[in-house]
């Protein structure tokens, strides 16, 4: 199977899967009704939330993936993306734009691979 081919199953499932648990969560509590994280019923939309932050940094390693061809550094990132979060992404940007010129385009900070 092909890497295009991989990407849009990943991004359908992700799709389906925030479609389904955040039509679960408004079941539980609707939107227009939510009273904050530290209110009952509050799980649902915890959890929603969980969900979403998640696919939000397993996309963001999907970049880190195709910019980091060794092995040791794609894991390292991905313990740090998952463990940290956007502090580890913010990091992980800041590394990258280092290493532009500053008449260099912003594509390629996306498009280059890192040796």
């Amino acid at each position: 199977m092909n890497t295009r081919r991989l990407l849009q199953l990943w991004f359908v499932l992700v799709l389906l899967t925030m479609l389904a648990v955040t039509g679960w969560a408004s079941t539980i509590q609707p939107m227009w009704q939510w009273t904050g994280l530290t209110q009952q019923p509050n799980h649902a939309w915890t959890i929603a939330t969980l969900f979403d932050t998640y696919f939000g940094f397993a996309a963001f390693y999907i970049w880190v993936l195709y910019k980091e061809p060794r092995l040791m550094p794609r894991v390292l990132w991905f313990v740090a993306i998952m463990a940290l979060g956007n502090m580890a992404m913010a990091v992980y940007v800041l590394k990258e734009l280092r290493y532009l010129d500053h008449d260099d385009d912003l594509s390629r900070l996306l498009v280059r691979r890192n040796g």
